[in-house]
């Protein structure tokens, strides 16, 4: 599957249609977020069998033990934080059309019809 990615409010590519808009919250939903999770998933069971690998046997261990561990950390948060961000940004896309759709109902219905005495 292809995903476009749009950098900076120029971009042609950004979905600004409300279908578009379903499109990209779905593609989040159903693909982005769930392939993220699992690759974050096997990062931690990779990186945990390196751990124990290089980790302390008879009271040694490797330094590579203790620096792997500390980037495991690094990259929990990161991957944490990036689910994060993904899940905003597709509730983002949700609520946009929502928003949208509110606010020009309310310009509708702050417009007054035009009366024939306005030209009096």
């Amino acid at each position: 599957m292809e995903y476009v990615v749009a950098v900076g409010a120029r971009s042609k590519d950004l979905a600004s249609s409300p279908a578009e808009k379903r499109a990209a919250a779905r593609a989040l939903e159903r693909h982005i977020e769930p392939d993220t999770g699992r690759a974050g998933r096997w990062a931690e069971e990779e990186t945990a069998a390196a751990v124990r690998a290089f980790g302390t046997r008879d009271g040694d261990g490797w330094l590579t033990s203790a620096a792997l561990r500390g980037a495991h950390e690094t990259w929990t948060g990161q991957v944490r934080d990036l689910l994060h961000r993904l899940s905003a940004e597709r509730e983002s896309l949700h609520g946009a059309n929502v928003l949208l759709t509110d606010a020009d109902l309310t310009a509708a219905s702050a417009a007054r019809r035009v009366s024939a005495l306005d030209r009096y």
